[in-house]
């Protein structure tokens, strides 16, 4: 395992343990054996190195497919496993900034710098949603903003809930959950279902 790998894991299980308010550069590249240095040169400063802990040592979620390939409903309760997988093992690393105004401010800063910030979901899965409008698979009236920010958000608060219950050592939550969260947008989402709840549908 190379040096860039070992500080991932070391900031990983120091964002975990100490949340990302109080991790320091310093205590991360010490946790991985390396100097401060070192850490570096290959993450430009700590918030570029959280993105990346984010990216690759968290639960993989994207929040958006292909558009047109496998089903919609298949699509989304994929999506929304992988958020809820997701925002279950990050929130304890980021529930440490929301009780420090200037610190959130530096990370909101930052994370705008990079392209980045917990708004990308939603607009990712909204973008995903209007390409299926145009492919017809999602009815023309359905509003694919709403439908993602509803599931995104329940998805996040999905997150604390069983983090709250749980604690760290929680088991991750099943795709049954998904699919729970994904049922009740399809009358709102898919063209046929969208026609049987409207005034007069059959």
């Amino acid at each position: 395992m190379g040096a860039r790998e070992r500080i991932l894991d070391a900031a990983a299980d120091v964002m975990r343990r100490d949340g990302v308010a109080r991790a320091t550069t310093k205590e991360i590249a010490k946790a991985a054996g390396y100097s401060e240095a070192l850490l570096y040169k290959h993450f430009r400063d700590k918030e570029e190195l959280m993105l990346h802990v984010l990216k690759e040592r968290m639960p993989a979620f994207t929040a958006s497919h292909a558009a047109g390939e496998g089903t919609v409903e298949g699509n989304l309760v994929a999506v929304v496993h992988g958020a809820l997988r997701f925002y279950r093992a990050a929130f304890p690393m980021m529930v440490s900034m929301v009780a420090q105004p200037r610190l959130m401010e530096t990370m909101r800063d930052s994370l705008r710098k990079y392209g980045a910030g917990p708004q990308e979901p939603v607009l990712a899965l909204a973008r995903y949603l209007d390409a299926e409008r145009e492919l017809g698979r999602v009815a023309a009236g359905a509003d694919t903003g709403a439908v993602a920010a509803l599931l995104m958000g329940a998805c996040f608060q999905q997150g604390f809930l069983r983090y709250f219950a749980e604690g760290p050592a929680g088991s991750g939550p099943p795709e049954s959950a998904a699919r729970d969260l994904v049922r009740p947008v399809l009358a709102e989402l898919l063209p046929g279902r969208r026609a049987a709840k409207a005034p007069g549908g059959s």
